[in-house]
């Protein structure tokens, strides 16, 4: 995301979900039922509550800042500039995280598995052993990068005509949904769908045989833009942000309680619960972030600068130390609370001491060239020792 001082919640709600995934990885080693890259020989079942409980609105709240950043970003350029600017900030961090940063997680995996071997008599069956599960070559946590670059290409001509001025009827129509609770009918097509499609098509993330969820991000990303197209819906979001919230809480609390009483639903029955959650809860995001975090602070332009390579690195620097770290005695909490800070330490010193003054790095990871530093003023000329004297 570009910082922009008109639109800093959104800035302050991608940096909340920058730290949900290191909170929500760093659990996984330990979630009971979830099957991972390391896995401790002790599990817990509070973890796997917390795994659950992100699972419904991480990346969907992910997804949908994306989409309205997209809009801000599309205003000040063209649609050529926007696909060639997310090729690079994109394409570029995907291709050299699955060749670089991904094959120590999946090194660390074959290691728990029976492989025998260096990392570098390891690191050429990525070429050679077809794609992951099977295979040696993956994209792990960056599919959601792979999937914003598909959505950023595919959506761009929509995108840009959204953003342009020839849209303006059909934006000033959007602004009708701003009345009374309309606004959640954005939501309504991202429910259904996966209502529909979700039991038949399972989460996958390899972009080939994920249907569902395909389009079930898509659509986040899609409203994302909308609403930022059209500020009377984010207004009016905020001004729901109570009501988002409460069917969120309450359809969270009717989810729970039939997954904690082994509560089977009649057959046939669609799985109305997770979708509804997730849109209540973005929605209620977005609402309380505009009304709460539209505010500057010193330290957000060096966050967001690290947000990204920050999200590149961390799962990588989790396997690696989870490998280490479930083969000790110590208590699950205490190698919890060890990964989220030992990975929160090792991931900003790899970013501030690494990448950020690197410029080959900061290209390599999607960052912005750096800008050069001001010159410094030249001293001015001394003058005659003459006119340095007191009057």
């Amino acid at each position: 995301m570009e910082p922009t001082a008109r639109h800093t919640y959104l800035d302050w709600l991608r940096l909340l979900c920058i730290a949900g995934v290191l909170v929500f990885h760093c659990a996984m080693p330990f979630a009971t039922d979830e099957q991972w890259h390391i896995r401790n020989a002790e599990s817990s079942n509070l973890l796997l509550e917390l795994v659950a409980f992100m699972h419904l609105w991480r990346m969907p709240l992910l997804f949908f800042v994306s989409g309205a950043v997209s809009y801000y970003m599309l205003r000040r350029r063209s649609a050529g500039s926007f696909v060639g600017l997310r090729v690079r900030r994109l394409l570029v961090p995907l291709v050299f995280g699955m060749l670089v940063v991904v094959p120590p997680q999946i090194y660390m995996e074959r290691l728990t598995q029976g492989f025998q071997g260096s990392f570098w008599h390891f690191y050429p069956s990525i070429f050679t052993t077809g794609s992951y599960p099977h295979g040696n070559l993956s994209w792990h946590h960056l599919w959601f990068v792979a999937y914003l670059l598909d959505y950023d290409l595919l959506l761009a001509p929509l995108f840009a005509w959204l953003a342009g001025p020839r849209s303006a009827g059909f934006r000033a129509r959007l602004g009708r949904l701003a009345g009374g609770y309309r606004v959640y009918l954005l939501a309504v097509p991202g429910i259904v769908w996966y209502a529909a499609t979700s039991r038949a098509l399972p989460q996958t993330n390899d972009l080939i045989h994920d249907g569902s969820f395909f389009v079930y991000w898509l659509l986040f990303v899609l409203m994302g833009f909308v609403c930022a197209a059209q500020p009377a819906l984010l207004a009016r979001l905020e001004q729901l942000r109570r009501s988002s919230l409460t069917v969120g809480f309450v359809a969270l609390l009717a989810l729970n309680y039939l997954r904690w009483n082994n509560v089977e639903l009649p057959d046939g029955f669609p799985p109305v619960f997770p979708p509804t959650i997730a849109w209540s809860l973005v929605l209620a995001f977005i609402g309380y972030g505009k009304h709460y975090l539209q505010r500057p602070h010193p330290a957000l332009n060096y966050l967001n600068q690290a947000a990204y390579p920050f999200y590149i690195l961390h799962q990588t620097v989790i396997v690696v130390l989870a490998y280490y770290v479930v083969q000790t005695p110590d208590s699950v909490p205490s190698k919890y609370l060890f990964l989220v800070v030992v990975t929160l330490l090792v991931s900003m010193g790899l970013f501030h001491l690494l990448i950020r003054p690197v410029p080959v790095l900061r290209f390599l990871f999607g960052m912005k060239p750096q800008e050069p530093r001001p010159a410094a003023a030249e001293p001015a000329a001394p003058q005659p020792i003459a006119q340095l004297q007191p009057a």
